[in-house]
């Protein structure tokens, strides 16, 4: 089929033991779910990132994160509101290249479990035809729109190499950086983790490794609400509400002009 069809696609459904999947997609498939829907803790996610883009399994694996399916509801999401859809969210679609979410289900929130201690949809569509309307938590839609609107207009968001993660002093801060080094676009994305609680915290960043003069000031431009921040050297302040944003995706702007770059300086 790919000798035929090279440009066809092969997703394997399939949630199984590792060295399985890794089998699968050294068997021609081309992309594979993961085990993201149950990566919490910054620890958990940095370890397992780690693996998907610094080991060999970067070589044959292509990722795709899902913080929900047809077939799971996790524990994380029933008990969490609209800040920990909205944190899920924005780790799945900049963390991998590739990301999905199941339909109305995740866009409206819908976090009615089958039973205590199940992953399972109470009201599931693989039983039933389903008429989705917003409720009153209202709708993800304003989030998923700026977040596909960033992931379009930054070749950084749209790649699996190039990750790298920044120590905080916070571990409920997830602070990493996506490079497209063709082009030196560079997105820098601070998540608070914790979607009850207002957290704050310390970024300590690589500048060399960012590619920006640690001598200089830079600019942060929030590209979820169009702040703009005015950094300087490798450590920054960062402070997120659950209630207001799950995170900032923050694309750096290398260099702030001064009056000496100008050709009549001097």
């Amino acid at each position: 089929m790919k000798r035929e069809e090279p440009e066809a696609i092969f997703l394997s459904e399939a949630f199984t033991r590792p060295r399985v999947m890794e089998r699968l997609a050294k068997g021609g498939f081309t992309q594979s779910y993961t085990y993201f829907a149950w990566r919490i803790h910054r620890w958990e996610l940095v370890e397992y990132l780690t693996e998907l883009t610094r080991t060999e399994v970067a070589e044959y694996m292509r990722p795709n994160f899902w913080p929900n399916t047809p077939d799971i509801l996790t524990e994380q999401l029933q008990a969490g509101g609209r800040p920990v859809f909205a944190l899920r969210f924005l780790l799945a679609a900049t963390l991998g290249a590739s990301y999905g979410i199941y339909g109305p289900a995740f866009e409206l929130m819908e976090s009615r479990g089958l039973r205590p201690g199940s992953e399972e949809y109470l009201d599931s569509e693989k039983y039933q035809l389903r008429n989705w309307q917003p409720g009153p938590g209202g709708t993800l839609e304003p989030l998923i729109t700026a977040v596909n609107a960033a992931r379009r207009r930054h070749p950084a968001l749209q790649r699996n190499d190039g990750l790298r993660f920044h120590s905080s002093d916070n571990d409920m801060l997830l602070a990493y950086s996506k490079q497209d080094a063709a082009g030196g676009d560079t997105v820098l994305v601070v998540v608070n983790l914790d979607p009850n609680h207002a957290q704050s915290g310390w970024i300590d960043l690589n500048l060399d490794e960012l590619g920006v003069d640690p001598a200089q000031p830079f600019q942060a431009h929030d590209l979820l609400d169009g702040s703009t921040y005015q950094w300087s050297g490798s450590r920054n302040y960062v402070e997120l509400r659950p209630d207001e944003t799950p995170g900032h995706i923050l694309h750096l702007r290398r260099h702030l002009r001064t009056e000496q770059d100008f050709e009549y300086f001097g």
